[in-house]
């Protein structure tokens, strides 16, 4: 497994990523559930991973063959920003997917199709971005599982989620055009410990790194047609990442820990793990693609 020190280090010497097939990047906060995210990412058919990681977390098991890692100290929203940018410098014309650790990326079929099928009809439909829901997973049992992360315990909202217009301060806040904000899991449900900042549960979670192009802090990217969530004649692919990421944060937060004694309610359901699932709750959308 190639090694790079940290981010300038990446960045002086980047590895060729712009050839072969799609890039994923994995942001390992710590080690909770890493080792099942990058074989996930594997399972979908990247052809790279970049692990972004900080020298002392490392996976549960040994890192698939072909892992880059990079030496990585998360700090919010700027080290995302940071770290994924570098990345788009190192693989221009690439299609690049990121990830946090204990996040999972679904999309239509993706039991029987590659990424690299996705994606290549996605950009047939002359799409270079692909809108990406946040879909909160959280154990059910907070005693069992303190941190609220459970693989076999795992639960979603199946209802609940809501999307507003976006407004666009260059234009006397009109709204932007086929982009909207939206919201829905522990986020809506448990707002009074999320930062306000933090709720929306969109991302542009997959998409096609070119030369100029920045993602910002609030997961979107510098390239305004690349943050709508379809083309403006019929509707795209979208996926979810079901993500631990916010069960995972509430619980270790002392600030919410306490106040926090469970995550179900009576929208609650069992995950899956199956886009199936995602489908049928209108989490995921396949657009024209059958």
């Amino acid at each position: 497994m190639q090694d790079y020190r940290d981010l300038d280090h990446f960045r002086s010497a980047p590895p060729d990523l712009s050839r072969g097939g799609p890039v994923a990047v994995c942001l390992a906060e710590d080690a909770v559930e890493l080792h099942t995210t990058l074989a996930h990412m594997v399972r979908l058919g990247f052809s790279s991973i970049v692990l972004m990681a900080p020298d002392h977390v490392h996976p549960a098991a040994p890192p698939p063959d072909g892992v880059l890692r990079v030496g990585w100290r998360p700090g919010g929203r700027e080290a995302t920003v940071a770290a994924v940018n570098a990345v788009i410098d190192a693989a221009p014309g690439q299609w690049i997917h990121y990830a946090y650790n204990a996040e999972y990326l679904f999309y239509p079929f993706c039991e029987t199709r590659s990424v690299a099928e996705l994606l290549a009809f996605h950009a047939e439909e002359r799409r270079d971005a692909m809108l990406t829901y946040v879909v909160d997973l959280y154990a059910a049992d907070l005693v069992a599982n303190p941190d609220g992360v459970s693989h076999e315990d795992a639960h979603l909202d199946q209802s609940g989620y809501y999307a507003t217009a976006r407004a666009d301060p260059a234009n006397h806040n009109h709204p932007k055009e086929r982009q909207l904000n939206f919201f829905g899991g522990l986020r809506w449900r448990l707002e009074e410990h999320v930062p306000e900042d933090s709720r929306r549960i969109d991302r542009i979670g997959i998409f096609r790194a070119k030369p100029g192009l920045r993602l910002r802090p609030d997961h979107t990217l510098t390239d305004e047609e690349m943050n709508t969530y379809a083309c403006p004649w019929h509707n795209n692919l979208t996926a979810a990442i079901c993500s631990f990421r916010a069960a995972k944060a509430l619980r270790t937060n002392p600030g919410s820990r306490w106040a926090v004694s469970h995550f179900t309610w009576h929208n609650s359901v069992r995950f899956d793990w199956e886009s199936q699932q995602l489908l049928d709750l209108g989490l995921i959308e396949p657009g024209q693609w059958f």
